[in-house]
């Protein structure tokens, strides 16, 4: 059922800031308790997901989930469940103590091969030894713009894998700042914990992040659905989970800090496409784990809606 006022404090601060209150209330019309009928199937099909989580010491975290099609189920529109016997993910992941002690989640499943995505928030719950459920409270698709398409084209070995393979730490190292220099995508969790969490996709050109320092990123906010979701958390609650997937070495960075948003910021390049709007992280913290087998993605093309990371360069095929 459709949710007649879907947005708090924060979005609507967010929305009349940057003149998209008309908008973003017509585009909430997609918001809904339930999931829509037609993405049942699509859940089952998918291999990864995003999940947001939030710590006992009220930090963001952002996680990947991954697995073999079906360890998603959606068995009617109010519910989602997760089969822990087929998930591919670290233990060391603060996503598995941080549900432990606070069940608010935001999921974002997404087909990166079709540019499919669909974000859901509500409550997770374990049912036992080898499933949790989550209950939904907010769900709806989300537009295809600045996804980069990627295919998943090979698995290695079926067995079901964990690792406790992690690293820890407050400064990125040289080689997690030239992992996000190089990246074209990362997902993002925010929250309202009196509204719950969202999880969201990001992407640009190569580049599109910048390293300000070895504790700071600077993010170009594009023009979306003008709901802002993401930035209305943010100026709710100014705290934000990052995760970057290394595609090539299968490796897994994940950020939590302090998110701060920027408005009418000098642009010249036009990297933020036009917004003049940018976000950025300060980092208090990282996590860096391993996937516990080989996923092997091909990148297909760049989305063809995304601007130019500075300086001009063509990522795009």
């Amino acid at each position: 059922m459709k949710i007649d006022n879907p947005y708090h404090e924060g979005e609507l601060l967010v929305q009349q800031n940057a003149d998209e209150a008309e908008w973003a209330q017509r585009n909430g019309a997609v918001i809904a308790d339930t999931i829509p009928k037609g993405a049942l199937r699509f859940i089952a099909q998918q291999s990864l997901a995003v999940l947001g989580s939030l710590d006992v010491d009220g930090n963001v975290w952002a996680s990947v989930l991954m697995g073999d099609p079906g360890f998603l189920m959606a068995p009617n529109e109010r519910s989602v469940e997760l089969d822990a016997t087929q998930r591919r993910s670290a233990q060391a992941d603060p996503l598995w103590s941080n549900i432990e002690t606070n069940n608010q989640i935001g999921v974002l499943v997404i087909d990166l091969a079709t540019r499919r995505r669909l974000r859901i928030s509500g409550s997770i719950h374990k049912v036992d030894d080898s499933r949790f459920e989550l209950t939904v409270e907010q769900a709806y698709p989300n537009c295809p713009k600045h996804i980069q398409r990627r295919h998943l084209s090979e698995r290695g070995t079926s067995a079901p894998q964990s690792t406790n393979e992690s690293s820890h730490g407050i400064a990125l190292t040289e080689g997690q700042c030239a992992l996000i220099a190089a990246a074209d995508t990362f997902f993002v969790a925010s929250a309202n914990p009196e509204h719950g969490i969202d999880a969201s996709h990001r992407g640009g050109q190569p580049g599109f992040v910048r390293m300000l320092d070895s504790r700071h990123l600077r993010i170009p906010d594009y023009a979306g659905n003008s709901m802002f979701n993401t930035l209305g958390n943010f100026a709710a609650y100014p705290h934000a989970g990052l995760v970057f997937m290394d595609f090539e070495r299968g490796r897994v960075l994940q950020l939590t800090g302090r998110a701060e948003i920027l408005w009418n910021q000098n642009d010249p390049g036009d990297e933020t496409g036009g917004t003049g709007r940018y976000w950025e992280l300060e980092i208090e913290h990282w996590v860096e784990t391993s996937l516990p087998r080989q996923f092997r993605w091909e990148l297909l093309d760049y989305s063809p809606h995304n601007p130019q990371a500075r300086g001009g360069e063509d990522g795009g095929k």
